[in-house]
């Protein structure tokens, strides 16, 4: 069996080119300051506290150069580590900070399993590495001892459900090709996916992609040794067991089951949200933030009118000009496509948030009273905050 450190000596996953940050900085959730603030600290953290970060399971250094550079960028001080088991990962993703000039981070070719050696941490970024452990939970556990007292955690963990057809692939895969080596493994396994029939699950599954970006997408989805995929219960037990409380997913409106139907009567919210997951099909990932599950923290509230809100969409103007017009908002997410609309009356609120003002001042320049602020900013907040394009921060702010 090949190793998962063998497998990323062979295969640094993502593949990444550290010539390319001269041309774009990769961004994704979680670990946005703004997204971060908003479900760990109430949108209302002090950023000229210095932010000490874990990246755990660092790989080619997607998360540790988007928060490195966003905080650089806004004057935020930090301190950041990384950690990976691969040195050909590390590599990529040293290079990847000198490219950019990026200061303030420990690299450290190691185990995530010694977080608490390292620590303690304010934040931990741990995505697509958990379910690669041969034993999750202790992985969980371990960057709980290593969270600091009003910490938190951005993690990203595989979905059974949207990967159908990945799971038989990597168990055929695994008998058929043991002992060979990564790359006959990876020669072997292409001429077998190139002839599998239409109705194959895995043929049939359009949004899997990263079989055909790199050689180390394609191995990490179909050819890897250890892989264990996380359906909503599954996740919540795992959490309940290792000291975390699920704070929020980024999408929550994936998982919003009376987005789909009749929440019957009585049924409880854990089971509401697996049965989402279940009857979307289409999640290939979760994709959220941790707590400690003895901090009890709320998410920022639409009434609270000392809040900033943030809104995560390139052109804030025209939005206001499409709603003003009673224009609905198409969106194109992995998992579906969809339609926001609103009021009319929102539009100046909507353009009045530059991401400066607070929900009072909003509401002052649109020339709102409190009780009509209140009914129209709750139906934006929440056909915003349930898609990932709305957040509560000061991030940035003086």
């Amino acid at each position: 069996m090949v190793t998962v450190k063998e497998q990323y000596e062979h295969f640094p996953y993502p593949a990444r080119d550290p010539a390319a940050e001269a041309r774009r900085l990769i961004s994704g959730s979680p670990s946005r300051p703004s997204e971060m603030d908003h479900f760990l600290w109430g949108g209302a953290r002090d950023w000229s506290q210095r932010l000490r970060v874990l990246i755990a399971g660092g790989g080619t250094g997607d998360a540790l150069i988007q928060l490195a550079q966003l905080m650089t960028n806004a004057g935020a001080p930090y301190d950041m580590t990384y950690v990976d088991l691969s040195a050909a990962s590390r590599d990529i993703a040293e290079a990847r900070a000198r490219a950019r000039g990026l200061t303030g981070i420990t690299f450290v070719t190691g185990s995530l399993l010694d977080a608490a050696s390292l620590g303690p941490f304010d934040y931990i970024d741990c995505c697509g590495v958990l379910h690669h452990l041969p034993d999750p939970d202790a992985g969980f556990a371990a960057l709980r001892a290593a969270l600091a007292p009003g910490g938190g955690m951005g993690f990203m963990v595989y979905a059974p459900y949207g990967r159908s057809g990945v799971y038989p692939l990597q168990e055929a895969f695994g008998a058929l090709f043991d002992g060979l080596p990564p790359g006959d493994r990876l020669t072997r396994a292409r001429q077998i996916v190139e002839g599998l029939p239409k109705g194959h699950p895995f043929a049939a599954n359009t949004t899997l992609m990263d079989h055909e970006q790199s050689d180390a997408g394609f191995y990490d989805l179909l050819l890897h040794s250890q892989d264990t995929p996380y359906d909503v219960a599954r996740l919540l037990d795992t959490c309940a067991r290792t000291g975390w409380h699920l704070q929020g997913f980024v999408l929550p409106g994936l998982y919003d089951l009376s987005r789909i139907t009749d929440v019957p009567a009585g049924m409880a919210p854990e089971t509401a949200l697996a049965v989402a997951e279940r009857l979307r099909g289409t999640i290939r990932k979760h994709v959220g933030y941790l707590t400690p599950s003895d901090e009890n923290r709320a998410l920022p509230k639409p009434s609270q009118a000392s809040l900033v809100p943030r809104f995560q969409l390139p052109n804030l103007p025209r939005v206001a000009q499409m709603i003003a017009q009673g224009k609905p908002l198409p969106a194109s997410l992995p998992e579906l496509d969809i339609r926001i609309t609103l009021p009319r009356e929102a539009a100046p609120l909507i353009a009045a948030a530059d991401g400066r003002r607070s929900l009072a001042q909003i509401a002052e320049a649109a020339g709102l009273d409190p009780l009509r602020m209140g009914a129209l900013w709750g139906k934006v907040d929440r056909e915003f905050t349930a898609w990932g394009l709305l957040h509560y921060t000061r991030f940035g702010l003086p």
